[in-house]
């Protein structure tokens, strides 16, 4: 069950971040991937500061800032 919610709010996060940061050439499996990836790197981020995101809506917003900072990176790396 823990995998599912992951995937799903991974999707929900790689979309909302896609729409943010204007990428909508991405498909909906790479969005998940970059959602559940940016998710981690929003609570690793976030969790070197000392804050930390608990619930539903704190985990989305977490994995939204981390997605787009992916996608970010990911634009420098590229340079897209």
């Amino acid at each position: 069950m823990g995998w599912l919610v992951t995937i799903i709010i991974g999707g929900v996060c790689g979309w909302l971040a896609g729409m943010l940061m204007d990428s909508k050439k991405n498909s909906l499996l790479i969005n998940i991937i970059l959602g559940i990836i940016g998710g981690a790197l929003g609570n690793l981020v976030f969790g070197l500061i000392g804050i930390s995101f608990h619930g539903l809506i704190g985990n989305i917003i977490g994995g939204v800032i981390g997605t787009c900072l992916l996608i970010a990176i990911g634009r420098l790396i590229f340079k897209k």
